[in-house]
């Protein structure tokens, strides 16, 4: 078979699942699979598609998922997706390789700050929406006035809202049924030459290279030779198929179809997420694929043994394949020897990673404090883009530093206004506006540095809001601020991983908590310690953690105090000495304090 025809192409649905975290994606995939028959009863169970340990133990997707399902002459291709504001990157390349979007939402929770972001973004890809009020089954659940939200955030009508529960498969068929009715089928042309997105890929050590791909024109046959258009890279088409969920050999991948190619190549760096699949010496145009992302928050890794650098390497090297907002280099800190500095897209991702990385190669990892990307405009005129307080220069040879700000976006319910306006304030933030979405729930917009949310602001909203609101963010510009460097010396020597950039206002309170925190996790010596924090030379707070004390006299019976007095003036000695001499290992639980400070 050469070509589509139309009628079968006319036959596909490709769509996507948003929502925001918890508000029942996975569940709601799981009826879909049930419903189609695509998965067994008996292999059936909860968040089939969240593949990885970590998706299933946190409850949350963190990779996107594609699935193909046969339903009443129609083939439906499903991509999972991820909720969390970290994630938004993969919801964006799942958007790309479809036509339409349901669009979830809890009605015990109502909208959230990650749906308005979610549908923003399938807004701009131009897709068909189906919304959909989800979780109806509770006993808490508020449908008409979710549907409400609905209506009044993004201009649906009250009769395109469908009800549903994923749990007990309530309204699901009408989902379904809904989909082939509304969303349109792909529009490629399939006697064109081939060209076809990479929206994911995995890594299979026996096969290689295996890219995800949506067909957007012509077809690709098992054996056929391809080429990679950015990175000029041929291979052979091994194997093509489907994800049913899991892989599905076929003979061919159509136009307009979403499914798998093993390339066997064995450099990950040869398929990257966004290029266009062609045949190999025939010219056509790329695909428009993804904006580049990039990252927000940078921390270095290291393994706790050099001997661990390859693996960590490789490792890394291996996550990028399937995770394209990871950029990393090499770095080398003498404290901590070899490693990469990192970027990430938020905690959630760096938390992630470093799971990942710990889990998966079973590597031991210390991480620096996470920090963000200071642009500093030299005397000289020209610019110098920096990740760590090492790379800040010294104050005498530039003329300002300029940080990321960030739009926050703060769904939360009226009564605890007050508590998060005192937490931006708290964080140099600049209130902008609030709407009332309904009578109790508000959207407040506000402006603050990124450098002020990301270590535990997602954390401290949740308190304030015993754990009602919610938060999406996006990078807005580059501001100047006033800025300095404060470091930590322990023992009267520099510790260049502890080191921060920090608001010159806030130096002196941060130096403080931080000393406090520092005292009571660097385990104590047989001499005295002093934990400082400085600014240039200038010391602005310093906590000491005293010696061991081991008991000399215990070996005495009796006689003359002055024996007693004689050996304790002994031990002292030995301490003066020991303290000139000595040196003072800091344990990981000292880095990651500065994480949860």
């Amino acid at each position: 078979m050469g070509y589509l025809e139309l009628n079968v192409q006319d036959k596909i649905r490709n769509f996507c699942i948003i929502a925001h975290i918890d508000h029942g994606k996975s569940t709601l995939a799981d009826r879909f699979l049930e419903l189609t028959g695509t998965v067994e009863k008996r292999q059936m169970k909860e968040q089939l598609l969240d593949t990885m340990d970590l998706e299933r133990e946190r409850g949350i997707t963190i990779k996107l998922q594609p699935v193909r399902m046969e339903w009443q002459g129609y083939i439906l291709n499903l991509i999972d997706t991820p909720g969390h504001v970290d994630f938004t990157y993969e919801v964006s390349r799942s958007l790309a390789a479809c036509e339409g979007a349901i669009l979830v939402v809890d009605s015990t929770q109502g909208i959230e700050a990650q749906t308005l972001a979610n549908v923003h973004l399938a807004q701009q890809h131009n897709l068909k929406i189906i919304p959909v009020v989800n979780k109806i089954d509770l006993p808490n659940s508020d449908r008409e006035k979710t549907a409400d939200e609905m209506i009044k955030a993004f201009g649906f009508n009250r009769d395109e809202i469908l009800f549903a529960s994923g749990k007990t498969g309530e309204g699901v068929e009408k989902i379904l049924e809904t989909v082939v009715q509304k969303i349109p089928p792909p529009n490629g042309s399939s006697v064109e030459p081939l060209r076809a997105l990479i929206f994911d890929s995995t890594y299979d050590q026996h096969r290689g290279v295996v890219v995800f791909v949506r067909v957007v024109d012509g077809f690709i046959s098992k054996g056929g030779k391809i080429e990679m258009l950015r990175t000029k890279t041929a291979a052979e088409a091994l194997e093509v198929g489907f994800f049913k969920p899991k892989f599905f050999p076929a003979k061919d991948l159509q136009t307009g179809e979403v499914g798998y190619i093993v390339t066997g190549l064995r450099d990950v760096r040869k398929a990257r997420v966004g290029d266009t699949v062609i045949l190999s010496r025939i010219a056509v145009e790329p695909l428009p694929g993804y904006k580049q992302i990039k990252p927000m928050v940078y921390a270095s890794i290291f393994p706790t043994s050099g001997d661990d650098y390859p693996i960590l390497r490789d490792a890394i090297e291996k996550l990028k394949l399937n995770d394209a907002a990871l950029e990393f280099e090499p770095e080398n800190i003498p404290a901590l020897g070899f490693g990469f500095r990192t970027g990430f897209l938020g905690l959630l991702h760096m938390d992630i990673v470093q799971e990942r990385l710990s889990r998966e190669y079973g590597l031991n990892l210390v991480l620096t404090a996470p920090s963000v990307e200071y642009r500093v405009k030299m005397k000289d005129g020209k610019v110098s883009i920096i990740h760590t307080p090492a790379e800040l220069p010294d104050p005498s040879r530039f003329d300002s530093i300029e940080e990321p700000w960030v739009m926050v976006e703060i769904l939360v319910p009226q009564k605890y206004i007050g508590g998060i306006m005192e937490l931006v304030t708290s964080r140099r933030g600049l209130y902008k506006n609030m709407d009332y979405l309904s009578n109790d729930r508000v959207l407040i917009k506000a402006e603050l540095p990124l450098a002020n949310i990301i270590i535990d602001f997602y954390d401290k909203i949740k308190s304030i809001s015993s754990g009602y609101a919610s938060l999406n963010y996006e990078l807005i510009d580059f501001l100047a601020a006033d800025l300095v460097k404060l470091d930590i010396l322990v023992a009267g020597e520099k510790v260049d991983a502890l080191s921060m950039i920090v608001a010159r206002e806030a130096a002196e309170k941060e130096g403080r908590a931080l000393a406090e925190k520092l005292k009571s996790l660097i385990p104590r010596q047989q001499f005295e310690i002093a934990v400082q924090a400085a600014i240039g030379g200038k010391i602005i707070a310093r906590e000491t953690i005293p010696a061991m004390r081991k008991d000399v006299t215990k070996g005495l019976y009796g006689g003359d105090v002055t024996r007693k007095m004689k050996l304790l003036e002994r031990q002292k000695k030995g301490k003066k000495r020991l303290k000139r001499i000595g040196s003072v290992d800091i344990p990981q639980e000292a880095f990651l304090a500065i994480l949860k400070k």
